[in-house]
């Protein structure tokens, strides 16, 4: 997945998240637990692209970096 990749799917991401938080009168169960997947998995996407720019920034192949657990990129500090 190269770096146009990442950013279409963080697009269409972010385009759900927010239909979702738009939604008036509440989410339902389902609804609730897709927005969390989706918070995660745009956690995991940035994480992604951000290796891949570090190591374009330094001479590494980009291709190497890997899409880390939702464990470890949600225990992230901001």
């Amino acid at each position: 997945m190269d770096n146009e990749e990442i950013l279409d799917d963080i697009s269409a991401l972010v385009e759900e998240e927010r239909a979702l938080r738009q939604r008036t009168g509440g989410l339902l169960p389902e609804e609730r637990a897709r927005l969390a997947d989706l918070e995660v998995r745009l956690d995991q996407c940035w994480d992604l692209l951000r290796q891949r720019r570090a190591k374009s920034e330094f001479g590494e192949d980009p291709d190497t970096a890997a899409l880390r657990p939702a464990a470890e990129v949600e225990s992230y500090r901001n």
